[in-house]
């Protein structure tokens, strides 16, 4: 019997694995893949995620992996004004200078191999149920990589399996909620022109209220796409990739899509959005990463929040099982941690969102940027948290763009 069984070892799932270990828990990771594989995303990793890096002592190996070092952030208009945030970290050195975009296929499988070294793994083990002793969680049922049912004993189940997660729809949490979930596409390229260390992010007409984004992926490859809430697609009469054709094949950037060629069809996925709390714990299990909604909803991004669940799951986990207490009152403190960590800043990335479907005020804020130095080092404190960001979604900062 394990302590933990963890499901799904994506960057929550791996994260998790090393967090415990360190901890001296005996867990065993779980993933119905085989690494390297895929997995569909922008590929950027935040400063938050290049933090916890850090903290897993990581970060010296995660400099050494295929892809590109980012040292700022291009922000692009509707009107096609744009400006340069630089990453600079903050006074207290902190805050990371410099963050990566790195294929997903070889960031995880770098995450996971770390994982492996010191956590029983299992590849190919796809799980179907949720076993029960009486009323309380004993494992997973599921198939193994030969085809062969087994039955994997633990009090403690960690479901990091994805927006679709098994372990969520098995025990209840389940829930397509279209208010709160985007859709975006990603395609690789080669050949696009003006790539260099920055990662853009374009709020054009085309795709309005979503983004479309222009990250180097290292080797002369760019990740593209675009992302918009699940309702706006819904009602748009474009395909996503109509949308994302539309937006290369523009007047705007149609010359640095001149030689470009893509490297595969367009590929979609769902984003379960950070823009409420939900209810990720119960008797004996805890929801991480994209199974719990974390993703930040102006971003787009949540491999550095499922790192934040990682950690205070494994302590949560040791505490339950220390005091022999694996029961939803002994894990709501897994819930009451997270938030604490990552509610304010979701939901400030709520309240962006929601100005994002504005034009005008897009434009306002990047056209003066473009022109203002003061107004650009204003964002960029707000980016690397010298600034509280939540000033983001303030009047004030509305003022203080006009009269800078």
């Amino acid at each position: 019997m394990y302590d933990v069984i963890i499901v799904g070892a994506g960057p929550a799932g791996s994260a998790a694995a090393l967090y415990a270990h360190r901890l001296g828990l005996n867990c065993i990771l779980l993933d119905k893949a085989v690494f390297p594989r895929d997995k569909i995303c922008g590929d950027a990793l935040s400063g938050k995620s290049v933090r916890l890096m850090r903290e897993l002592d990581l970060l010296d190996g995660l400099e050494q992996l295929e892809g590109s070092e980012i040292n700022r952030i291009t922000f692009g208009s509707p009107s096609h004004s744009q400006f340069d945030v630089y990453l600079k970290g903050n006074k207290n050195n902190d805050h990371i200078k410099k963050g990566y975009v790195i294929p997903r296929k070889i960031f995880d499988n770098f995450l996971f191999e770390k994982a492996d070294k010191v956590t029983e793994t299992r590849q190919g083990f796809t799980v179907s149920d949720i076993v029960y002793q009486g009323n309380a969680i004993s494992g997973v049922r599921g198939t193994n990589n030969e085809g062969h049912e087994e039955i994997l004993e633990a009090p403690i189940i960690m479901g990091c399996d994805g927006a679709n997660s098994i372990v969520a729809r098995k025990l209840g949490l389940y829930e397509m909620d279209m208010e709160n979930t985007a859709v975006a596409i990603r395609c690789y390229y080669e050949g696009v022109e003006g790539l260099s260390d920055q990662i853009e992010l374009h709020y054009v007409d085309e795709v309005k209220p979503g983004y479309f984004w222009l990250f180097p992926a290292g080797e002369g490859k760019a990740n593209i796409g675009i992302g918009l809430s699940k309702n706006d697609a819904k009602k748009d009469d474009r395909t996503l990739r109509q949308i994302m054709d539309e937006i290369v094949q523009s007047d705007y950037f149609r010359s640095r899509f001149g030689n470009a060629h893509p490297l595969e069809k367009p590929v979609g996925w769902n984003l379960p959005l950070g823009r409420i709390q939900r209810k990720n714990h119960g008797d004996g299990f805890m929801l991480l990463g994209d199974a719990a909604g974390l993703v930040d909803p102006f971003t787009g991004e949540g491999i550095g929040n499922a790192m934040v669940a990682a950690k205070f799951a494994a302590q949560v986990a040791l505490k339950a099982k220390n005091n022999g207490d694996v029961s939803e009152k002994a894990f709501k403190e897994y819930d009451q941690l997270v938030w604490n960590e990552l509610g304010g800043e979701l939901r400030t990335s709520t309240k962006l969102q929601s100005l994002a479907r504005s034009s005008f005020l897009l434009n306002f804020v990047i056209d003066r940027a473009a022109r203002n130095e003061e107004v650009q080092d204003i964002i960029s404190g707000m980016l690397s948290n010298e600034i509280p960001k939540d000033e983001l979604s303030s009047p004030m900062f509305y003022l203080k763009i006009l009269f800078s």
